[in-house]
């Protein structure tokens, strides 16, 4: 029998290289600014067309490279940064492997040109599906310009594989992110379809972390430096007021080298235990130094996950460090104020404070010192104060002659507002309100008129003609709003409630392109927002459940939540967005409600197609049948 084991051919092992190395353009945008980077570069800019599918370009003004180095460095494992064995534990450079062109090279369409200081002409080479196809000199400036073109153009169901443009740029933008942030001495930009995304000026860390988090974060961040002789830890934390529901804004570089680590995220998560919610995450940019010969960075292809030689030792020292700098700057206590044994040895501690010695120390004159008398703030009583009948102002008016109880009718309207600010307005449709209260009794358990409980701010209890419910409000009023705006989205377009002073909201870059993606279905939900400049947006109108003067913060939390539900791929973007929504807009539990709205709530719950259970899962009410309540009694 004739063998059947065979070498690949260089073009089918590069494309399965290409496999474990380019996996989207954000893949292949990482590889070629890394390199620049390595190219002693100052100034990068990286060069979008249609979120990297049509072209990614990356122009640098680094080393260059000779004609025969940009020939060679299409070649698989070729590389100028390993020559033996030990060179692997001392790598400080971004790349190394020599694998990154090679498997660009294998799924697209590349040009290259490329000069040396030294050079008079540069060198242009043109490269498909792993084939060199043009070699020539060419006139260029000193540095390197490499284009991709047509990803996987070569490898069609790979490109079926790709996401949305919208997707697809967040990605590319999460990459540039990482590698610009690494290296604040260098300029970066990036351009997408003609319009400049990214402009950063080369300057100091903290420039750079908050030319990429936003400037509003400039005193929310705390600093952190710490320096041993086995590694040094610097960079920002935020305060527990920018902890937020997802994970999005936590760096951690290991010598620059953008790295991702759960380990290392649970040392600032115990660090900031006690100070944010259990469910929050919080901010933070953190740049740890050590001996390259201390950690391992060739345990995965794209070089973001490595091993330590001693984890424990880098756990325990970034706690600290986080530890340390929030008790510097007054976030977290810096004293330990438990009474150890020593202390309670004391006499002080031993002995009892008898009425004597009370009275001893009561008498002295260091007790009449801290004595409000003799405070800098007392202040001494006087009739003649002007502000004595202030309490009248708030005592209800007398009854008109005209017999119309005004405090009656205001205090009505403070509760409608009351319940318009809290619950939301609920409108039905013109001539269909009898019909609705009509099925809303029919599908309904809970005895018509029957008075309601609401226990613990959290649940209301209703009578039901064979025992009682118990509604949890605020997973009731999820799922009404939930099919609210599923009706919305998918069929007739809630209104939207004009703004009479429109807002403006200024995002970074990462969530302005998020939300530019879901501005149409926000529109069919109650959102009138329009793009204003780069990052800004205005708004219009809102869904009338939005409290007026709450519109920003809206938007911020729902583009929270949304990212929150990112990973979730059975759900579409316009059902993600519908159960965000409803989330954020439902009435919280611990919240007081009155009569008349827990009657709206509980009738509104039972004209949805599916009353007892939440989007999620949860359910809405649980009911207590008679017989149960009666069998628990041992009747």
């Amino acid at each position: 029998m004739p063998d059947i084991i065979q070498l690949l051919p260089d073009n089918i092992a590069n494309q399965i290289a290409a496999g474990e190395v380019i996996q989207r353009p954000a893949s292949a945008v990482k590889e070629l600014l890394e390199n620049a980077v390595d190219a002693s570069a100052t100034s990068i800019q990286l060069i979008i067309v249609d979120a990297g599918k049509s072209l990614m370009q990356v122009i640098d003004n680094g080393k260059g490279m000779s004609d025969t180095d940009a020939r060679m460095c299409f070649e698989r494992h070729a590389t100028s940064k390993i020559k033996k064995i030990e060179d692997l534990f001392q790598v400080r450079t971004m790349g190394f492997r020599g694998e990154a062109l090679a498997s660009i090279a294998a799924v697209a369409q590349v040009e290259l040109k490329t000069r040396r200081a030294e050079d008079e002409l540069g060198t242009l080479i043109e490269v498909e599906n792993s084939t060199v196809i043009k070699q020539e000199p060419c006139v260029c400036p000193v540095g390197t310009n490499i284009a991709m073109k047509n990803l996987f153009f070569n490898v069609p169901a790979r490109r079926n594989f790709l996401k949305s443009n919208a997707a697809e740029m967040r990605h590319i933008v999460e990459e540039f992110i990482r590698v610009a942030m690494a290296f604040p001495e260098i300029f970066f930009s990036l351009t997408s379809n003609g319009q400049e995304v990214f402009h950063l000026e080369a300057g100091s860390l903290k420039q750079r972390v908050l030319q990429v988090l936003g400037n509003q974060q400039a005193s929310k961040l705390v600093s952190v430096k710490e320096e041993m002789d086995y590694m040094n830890v610097s960079g920002f934390v935020g305060k527990p007021e920018t902890a937020r529901k997802t994970r999005g804004d936590q760096y951690f570089f290991v010598n620059n080298r953008y790295i991702k680590s759960g380990y290392l995220n649970h040392a600032v998560m115990s660090a900031f235990e006690g100070l944010i919610p259990k469910d929050s995450f919080p901010l933070y940019a953190l740049f740890i130094e050590l001996d390259p010969s201390q950690v391992d960075i060739n345990v995965h292809p794209t070089k973001q996950e490595i091993k330590f030689e001693d984890e424990k030792i880098i756990y325990a020292f970034i706690q600290a460090a986080v530890k340390h700098a929030l008790a510097q700057f007054s976030v977290a206590p810096s004293l330990d104020f438990t009474l150890n044994a020593d202390i309670q040895q004391l006499d002080a501690l031993n002995k009892p404070f008898t009425e004597e010695k009370q009275h001893t120390a009561s008498g002295s004159k260091l007790f009449s010192t801290f004595t409000q008398k003799h405070q800098a703030h007392a202040i001494e009583p006087t009739n003649k104060s002007e502000l004595k009948h202030w309490k009248d102002f708030y005592t209800p008016a007398a009854p008109t002659p005209e017999g119309n109880n005004i405090p009656g009718i205001q205090q009505e309207a403070d509760m409608l507002f009351s319940y318009e600010k809290s619950y939301g307005s609920i409108e039905q449709p013109a001539g269909t309100q009898h019909e609705i209260q009509h099925t809303q009794r029919n599908n309904s358990p809970v005895i018509p008129d029957s008075p309601l409980l609401q226990l613990h701010y959290t649940y209301i209890i209703a009578t039901a003609a064979s025992g009682f419910i118990m509604v949890h409000q605020q997973l009731a009023h999820e799922r009404v709003l939930y099919e609210r705006y599923s009706l919305a989205a998918h069929g007739k377009h809630i209104p939207s409630q004009q703004s009479l002073f429109p807002a403006t909201l200024e995002l970074i870059t990462p969530d302005a392109i998020l939300l530019q993606e879901l501005l149409p279905d926000l529109k069919a939900i109650g959102y009138n927002i329009e793009l204003f400049g780069k990052d800004s947006f205005i708004i219009h109108g809102t869904p009338a459940d939005v409290a007026a003067g709450n519109e920003k913060h809206s938007i911020e939390l729902l583009i929270e939540q949304f990212k929150h539900f990112t990973s979730d791929v059975k759900f579409s973007r316009r059902e993600k967005l519908v159960r965000c929504m409803s989330r954020q807009q439902a009435i919280k539990a611990g919240q007081s409600l009155s009569q008349k709205e827990m009657l709206t709530l509980i009738e509104e719950l039972f004209t949805c197609t599916t009353p007892n259970v939440t989007p999620t899962g949860s359910p809405t009410f649980i009911e207590f049948k008679e017989d149960y309540l009666d069998r628990m009694f041992g009747k």
